[in-house]
């Protein structure tokens, strides 16, 4: 049986959130060029969209994340592993991804990014859950806070990778109640603070 899909963000929110976010981060690294760290996969479609609306030069590298359970002398721990991380000494890192949770995977990879000491990192996300937070990490930049339990579309994947192609953020079931973020995170989660760096 198929589950009902509700509109959360419409196609149009996204856009307008996504050009939003893009202004602060422009105003922010005041045209400097940035390294955009995207995770893949669920992050593609926002990045193509927000790095667009950035000015200045931004150059892209991607990251890949997998969960292993590792087995250490009969007892079984779950591990992060990542693809190869770019050294970006000296240069202003913006992590993308699409939703953060936990944030222990993004802890994780922001303090693999800081061995190479850059000049700033900041994180951008698409979707922020508070709520499911398990370490002290908050977004630079955030395009919707939400509490639904599994969000699909504008690259968000359902079970077995589906619905990335829609157009407009969803999710399957029972809606839960969500706000978006107004205008810059700043206000909200002090925006454009650098974890590290000059500026």
């Amino acid at each position: 049986m198929s589950r009902k899909l509700s509109v959360v963000f419409s196609r149009s929110r996204v856009a307008t959130r996504v050009s939003a976010m893009g202004r602060s981060i422009s105003r922010d690294y005041h045209g400097r060029p940035v390294d955009a760290v995207i995770l893949l996969e669920s992050a593609f479609v926002f990045a193509a969209d927000l790095i667009r609306t950035i000015q200045g030069q931004v150059a892209c590298h991607f990251v890949r994340t997998e969960l292993r359970d590792v087995d250490l002398g009969g007892f079984s721990r779950r591990e992060v592993f990542f693809s190869r991380t770019p050294d970006l000494k000296g240069r202003e890192i913006l992590v993308v991804a699409g939703v953060l949770h936990t944030g222990v995977t993004m802890d994780f990879l922001c303090k693999r990014l800081l061995e190479c000491r850059p000049r700033s990192l900041r994180i951008a996300v698409l979707v922020d859950k508070p709520g499911d937070r398990r370490v002290d990490l908050k977004p630079d930049y955030f395009g919707f806070s939400d509490a639904s339990n599994q969000l699909v579309g504008y690259g968000l994947a359902g079970r077995q990778g589906s619905h990335r192609n829609l157009p407009f953020v969803g999710t399957l079931g029972k809606q839960a109640s969500a706000r978006s973020g107004r205008g810059s995170s700043r206000r909200k989660s002090g925006a454009g603070r650098s974890r590290r760096g000059k500026s």
